[in-house]
């Protein structure tokens, strides 16, 4: 578990189990909904310790599905349930030929995300704008307007600008990156993606390193859906053996000495507007076996090329979707 920066195995278990108890409030200004599932093959045995503790501590009910001998209907079954987990807004999250007769437990973890500004842009304030992809190219962009006191930073390492919107309840907020301007021949986001590590995200975004400051914010609405198989980034982390079937060791599932995951498939969705944001995420991951201040400042956030930006958990400090918006 050092991969990930947890001391140990029941450390991750409790700090999830724990997060997920606080987030999920009936009483919350916000809808959060982080759902996860287990389909295991009908014909399969999975370890009962295994079981009990992905529902102690994920809410993770055992679904049996046909692999064998229905593979595409499994696939159409944990499609549906991960569509209806994220409101309609992540759908197909697996594609045909990744569920087969091999498969033996696919993991599934959706999270559906939807709150208001704490200080809306106004509709009529929003307009058509140039948004610049780079220093040749340009597209036009609805853009949104904002002029209110807000966390403002300048990271000048990276020669960039931080900014918070705060969503209501102010338990979460967005948290934009946004370079000082385009200095290359791409995106302008190298210079910034290049000193980036979990530990600059914090250190740059931390309240202490930031003040309230009456801030013009000129943001496009935009709308973002993308797949990813993480794979290969999960075995650059430190994690290869898993993809392996001779080396994979996942006996703390089953007895089964032949078990490997195959592919890890993600799909996120986000959508900003005046209103607010609305995300979702997805994740599977398919098991096969071998077959065979003080002073008030003013300054001006236009966002009129590309940005990074995250939704942040503000008490935890924890991101929930992270992105990057490059092009409309």
């Amino acid at each position: 578990m050092q991969t990930f920066h947890f001391d140990d195995v029941e450390d991750l278990h409790s700090r999830f189990q724990a997060f997920s108890t606080e987030i999920n409030r009936s009483s919350a200004p916000y809808i959060l909904k982080l759902a996860n599932r287990l389909y295991g093959g009908k014909t399969y045995t999975f370890l009962q310790d295994f079981l009990a503790g992905t529902q102690k501590f994920y809410r993770a009910e055992l679904a049996t599905v046909d692999f064998r001998y229905n593979s595409d209907n499994a696939r159409k079954q944990i499609n549906q349930w991960v569509k209806d987990q994220t409101k309609g807004k992540i759908c197909d999250l697996l594609p045909e030929h990744s569920i087969d007769k091999c498969t033996k437990l696919v993991l599934v973890n959706a999270i559906y995300f939807k709150a208001d500004w704490a200080e809306k842009f106004q509709d009529k304030f929003t307009m058509e704008m140039p948004f610049r992809l780079n220093m040749k190219e340009k597209k036009m962009v609805n853009m949104m307007f904002l002029k209110k006191k807000l966390p403002f930073g300048h990271i000048p390492e990276c020669r960039c600008r931080v900014l918070e919107l705060p969503y209501k309840g102010k338990e979460f907020s967005m948290m934009i990156l946004l370079p000082d301007d385009i200095e290359d021949s791409s995106t302008g986001l190298e210079q910034l993606e290049k000193h980036l590590t979990l530990g600059k995200l914090l250190e740059w975004t931390h309240p202490a390193k930031m003040e309230n400051t009456v801030v013009y914010v000129h943001l496009p609405k935009f709308k973002l859906e993308e797949s990813y198989n993480l794979k290969n980034d999960l075995a650059a982390l430190g994690l290869p053996d898993i993809f392996n079937s001779e080396k994979a060791d996942l006996s703390g599932m089953s007895e089964a000495r032949n078990l490997y995951v195959s592919h890890i498939v993600h799909k996120s969705f986000i959508e900003v507007n005046e209103e607010g944001a609305e995300a979702a995420a997805a994740t599977a991951v398919v098991i096969t076996t071998t077959c065979t201040s003080t002073h008030i400042m003013e300054e001006d956030f236009n966002a009129d090329h590309p940005f990074l930006f995250f939704i942040r958990h503000n008490p935890a400090r924890s991101v929930l979707f992270f992105g990057r918006f490059a092009s409309p």
